[in-house]
């Protein structure tokens, strides 16, 4: 009789398990993984300084201290992809510069909608702006800030999800700053489209 009772208990915890698992809202795990196959990255003209846009790919990592709070280490490559360049009398065959853009930023939740998630963001970081032969003599690197925010989607198993994403960025102004790019402070926008991996939920 006893061991008829223990499997029986047994069988309904398991099954309420089972239950409760089922009906858990989708939504992110303490740590999660994004992946950015695609975006891109505008700078806006100043002054004698042109417009350009460069493709966008990149990871980011999020740790979420609690439902509403997390932080995010993130890392994008800017490449640029258009060969015509404005800039004085610079050879309309002369490519923007490759970036590494690097940040460190806190995701606040704002709303959450079922198995949707919509978010502000801010934080710092750096910008490194690769040599380009013509335009850039050498490697710099400038202070950045970022405010933006966006939206996750999250599969009915949490395990992997959606994102979008927009970033205003301020970079900060340098006396050794190279000539098409200013001394002045710039901005820019980043947009990306990312797949979201839970990796414990």
């Amino acid at each position: 009789m006893r061991h008829l009772l223990v499997v029986v208990v047994s069988a309904v915890l398991m099954f309420s398990a089972g239950r409760t698992y089922a009906q858990e809202t989708p939504g992110p795990g303490v740590v999660e993984v994004t992946i950015i196959p695609a975006g891109v990255g505008f700078v806006t003209a100043k002054g004698n300084g042109p417009n350009f846009g460069n493709y966008g790919f990149g990871t980011a990592v999020v740790y979420n201290i609690n439902s509403i709070i997390g932080v995010e280490a993130e890392l994008a490559a800017m490449l640029s992809t258009n060969s015509h360049l404005q800039f004085g009398t610079l050879s309309h065959q002369v490519k923007a510069p490759n970036f590494l853009n690097y940040n460190v930023d806190a995701i606040v939740t704002a709303v959450k909608a079922g198995p949707a998630v919509i978010y502000g963001a801010g934080g710092v970081g750096g910008l490194t702006m690769f040599e380009r032969a013509g335009l850039v003599s050498s490697d710099t690197n400038r202070f950045v800030g970022n405010v933006g925010g966006g939206i996750k989607w999250y599969a009915p198993n949490s395990r992997w999800g959606l994102r979008g994403d927009y970033r205003f960025l301020m970079v900060k102004s340098s006396d050794a700053a190279p000539s098409f790019f200013g001394e002045s402070n710039r901005f820019a926008h980043s947009l990306y489209a990312g797949l979201i991996i839970n990796t414990s939920r």
